[in-house]
């Protein structure tokens, strides 16, 4: 996965309660087993004209030129409730989306997010806000930046608002780990109690 470290782009506001993984991508839309062929999808009852096939809906958001190439997501509170779903991620990502801001989220998609590089930032409703009031004007110019280094986002205009990540979490996203490459980077000390075990207790590694 791509670190992630410092981040500044396009912010795009869905600034809706209670958005869920069914809303972020419907389940007609999960046709994939794999990550790819999804970004489609996103947000598919809402981006598409009802009745229509596959013809943008102008009013919709994500649809407007100015918010084309967006980045970073934000949103109303309780984002990614409901099903577990990790294809709602992986829509969200191939999208392009690499951080979503928002007062909340499901406790699922939020470590779902983490597992696959995309930065959950929680931050109260009025700085939701004003981050997507700062950039309206010009969001292609008024870039939103948001530094997981320094565990802050950055308005348009230089107001700095600081969000709390547990040091995992940041690790596997600065280091652009998944769970598997987390539990690798541990492989020395698994090899050494796996040697020492043997010594210990060498009938449970019998394998005769």
């Amino acid at each position: 996965m791509e670190p992630f470290n410092v981040h500044r782009g396009i912010a795009v506001p869905l600034l809706r309660l209670n958005i869920d993984t069914d809303a972020i991508i419907p389940s007609r839309e999960m046709k994939h087993v794999s990550k790819q062929g999804l970004a489609e999808g996103l947000f598919a009852g809402w981006r598409y004209l009802a009745g229509a096939g596959r013809s943008p809906d102008p009013a919709f958001v994500l649809n407007r030129l100015a918010y084309a190439g967006a980045s970073i997501l934000l949103a109303g509170g309780n984002f990614g409730c409901g099903s577990s779903r990790e294809h709602a991620v992986w829509a969200l990502k191939e999208y392009g989306i690499r951080a979503i801001v928002a007062p909340s989220f499901g406790a699922i998609f939020h470590n779902n997010c983490v597992r696959n590089g995309l930065l959950p930032v929680a931050l109260p409703m009025e700085a939701v806000q004003a981050l997507a009031d700062d950039s309206a004007p010009a969001p292609a110019v008024r870039q939103v930046t948001v530094d997981l280094d320094q565990l802050e986002v950055v308005s348009p205009s230089g107001e700095r608002y600081g969000f709390a990540l547990g040091s995992e979490q940041r690790q596997m996203l600065r280091e652009g780990l998944d769970p598997i490459a987390l539990t690798l980077k541990l492989s020395a000390r698994i090899d050494a109690f796996q040697a020492a075990d043997r010594v210990r207790r060498p009938w449970i590694h019998f394998e005769g």
